[in-house]
């Protein structure tokens, strides 16, 4: 189907021309309006729904922003049905505040907004050297998260009304020094306890080994043993570095730069001098710069009569600091180093001048120079390998912005074969074998770019063989690749995997062993207390675990205290089986009073962050917010022990 759209796209496109026009005439762009909004509504809030296509959209967003800052993440992982709902809670949480704002008529005025946005680092880095915003990355900055930068100003305006709904509470929120030392005696309760642990390697030896049991295991547990989904491609990228290999320069052209260019390439002229500084700021008083110039003139007239003498003078009136010690000595310098005035005053005067009272910002100078650093001139043949590597950047920039379309388009509308564009523009077809959705860990390169593998592992590509779409993987370098094989992941034949199962197999056995080592040795210590072998003692708490495991440090922490001393047992699954005897509670060091303030400041930040939860609930309840969708259910670890 979509082969017969491709050929007959002109005549498709007439005929929804014909079709299309006249309904507008007839119905109006408002009923396509109300056709686009498609889908069946997921959730609402009140009288409003988020539709399917709401959900999809935030939830792309959501992905892409996660993928930028964890790019090895699996995109399975993303788009999975927990994660899926996780950004409709999201979406109803923050539809609830967006309501309760406009309710409580909380409006984010032009002035705070404004404020907000110079505030903003992000959109501070947009900011030129004269401070001015520049419009054209402040407009891109908005495109990159789908907005003009009218939407993108309402949307920030929105949010800080919406983020006004809770802040009170939880700014507001506090905690007395009884509660948080109740509460803190409570979370770092500290015990005294002994282990004893049976670990899976002590048992290896004791497991018997069958072929059967291996198959049985192996068919049990075939997920296990399945292959990664892998891909063979091949690719073609049109970039800068590849454009600068095939580019031959003409002798002349080189000639041409060289002379265009043969200043900016010598370098800038520079300049050393000395000057006598009279400072008087700019808005003194206009009887101080009088006494200022005067001074100024006094000075210019004895150094004009014994020039000698400058470096004597500038060390004895100069008030300049940094360079009176010196005798006036700037060093050498270049045009854009010095204020205007001075700098046009210096690159006027002849080696051992003197200028005339050069009036600035800082008061009343008398340049005297010193010396002229002329740039040296570099030769045609010292400078050829810069300016072909300048001119070949340039060309291939140049041939680059001028292909990029071809390439994109061209892929795609030949999409079973790269070999007619890669002739055209004088590519080379590129081959790989093995990639997978996930790039090798440590893998670098546009290989491993998150959004080549996945436009690679899409469905149209893998099952229809499609090149790619051009995909930007660094800044002028787009990629289009094509699957020439496809392997789906899939259980591995039991002979190809025997070893591992085999592996896999002594692993778990031997974690049952040491499990009902374990578990008999806490039956028979909970009977006869006196039998119990347990190591030395360590005081444990949740602030200070001493390596233990986190499910023994919440086994020993959930003991009743009324009954101790206790035994319990964990299992810590492929690390074995632990017993812990809980002695007795140990007070807790006295805190100091930095600490004290501290934890107050902590606990106030759970509360607030407690009471905000509890009235987010209220609202939900009060704009009668509701999922219209069944929350998927997670598969949560077990962990068994008994005590």
């Amino acid at each position: 189907m979509f082969d017969s759209i491709r050929n007959h796209s002109k005549i498709l496109m007439g005929l929804l021309f014909l079709l299309v026009i006249p309904s507008f005439v007839l119905f109006g762009i408002d009923s396509y309006s109300r056709f686009s909004d498609q889908g069946e509504p997921v959730a609402k809030v009140g009288g409003n729904k988020i539709t399917q296509g709401e959900w999809d959209a935030a939830h792309q967003r959501e992905v892409e922003r996660i993928r930028v800052s964890v790019p090895n993440l699996d995109p399975k992982q993303l788009d999975s049905a927990e994660a899926r709902y996780a950004t409709l809670e999201r979406m109803v949480n923050d539809r609830v505040i967006s309501e309760a704002a406009t309710k409580q008529l909380l409006i984010t005025s032009d002035q705070r907004l404004a404020r907000y946005l110079q505030q903003d680092p992000t959109i501070a880095g947009l900011r030129g050297s004269d401070g001015k915003l520049d419009m054209e990355r402040y407009r891109q900055l908005a495109a990159s998260q789908g907005m003009t930068p009218e939407m993108f100003e309402a949307k920030v305006r929105n949010d800080l009304s919406a983020q006004q709904v809770l802040a009170g509470l939880r700014d507001s929120a506090f905690a007395s020094q009884r509660q948080t030392d109740t509460a803190l005696d409570a979370y770092l309760q500290r015990r005294e306890i002994q282990i004893q642990k049976w670990s899976p390697a002590d048992f290896a030896a004791k497991v018997e080994v069958a072929d059967a049991d291996l198959e049985k295991f192996y068919q049990a547990q075939a997920e296990r043993f399945r292959s990664v989904e892998s891909a063979d491609i091949e690719y073609l990228v049109l970039d800068t570095a590849a454009l600068q290999k095939s580019i031959n320069l003409a002798e002349q052209d080189l000639k041409t730069y060289y002379e265009q260019n043969v200043q900016r390439l010598a370098g800038q002229e520079q300049r050393r001098a000395s000057h006598i500084l009279i400072t008087a700021a700019k808005d003194a008083p206009a009887g101080d710069r009088l006494k200022a110039r005067a001074k100024a003139d006094e000075l210019l007239a004895v150094v004009r009569k014994n020039p000698k003498t400058f470096a004597e003078v500038a060390r004895k009136n100069s008030q300049d600091t940094g360079s009176a010690t010196k005798g006036g000595d700037l060093d050498f310098f270049a045009r854009g180093a010095m204020v205007k005035p001075f700098e046009e005053a210096t690159f006027a005067l002849q080696k051992g001048d003197i200028s005339d009272v050069v009036e600035s910002d800082f008061g009343f100078h008398i340049i005297q120079l010193t010396d002229i650093k002329a740039p040296k001139t570099p030769s045609f043949e010292a400078m050829r390998p810069q300016l072909e590597a300048d001119l070949r950047k340039q060309q291939a920039q140049r041939q680059f912005s001028e292909q990029a379309e071809t390439f994109s388009n061209s892929v795609y509308e030949q999409a079973d074969s790269f070999k007619p564009i890669a002739e055209r523009l004088k590519l080379n077809v590129q081959q790989a074998q093995g990639l997978t959705r996930l790039p090798a860990a440590g893998a670098q390169g546009l290989l491993a770019n998150p959004k080549l593998l996945q436009a690679v592992f899409a469905e149209d590509a893998v099952n229809k063989r499609r090149n790619t779409a051009a995909v930007e993987v660094s800044p002028n370098t787009l990629v289009s690749a094509r699957v020439v094989a496809y392997r789906p992941a899939a259980v591995r034949p039991f002979a190809e995997v025997k070893e591992e199962v085999r592996r896999q197999f002594v692993q778990e056995r031997s974690a049952q062993l040491a499990k009902e080592e374990g578990q008999a040795k806490l039956a028979l210590w909970k009977e006869q207390p006196s039998q119990g072998q347990f190591g030395s003692s360590v005081t444990v708490s949740r602030d200070q675990a001493q390596a233990q495991p986190q499910a023994l440090l919440d086994a020993v922490l959930r003991a009743d205290p009324a009954h101790l001393p206790a035994v319990v047992g964990v299992d810590l699954g492929a690390q074995g089986y632990v017993l812990a005897r809980v002695n007795k509670l140990v007070p807790r060091d006295a805190s100091s009073a930095q600490q004290v303030a501290q934890s107050r400041l902590q606990l106030s930040e759970l509360w607030g962050q407690a009471e905000t939860q509890s009235y987010l609930t209220h609202l939900k309840q009060q704009l009668k917010a509701e999922i219209l969708i069944q929350k998927p259910q997670t598969k949560g670890a077990e962990t068994s022990g008994k005590r």
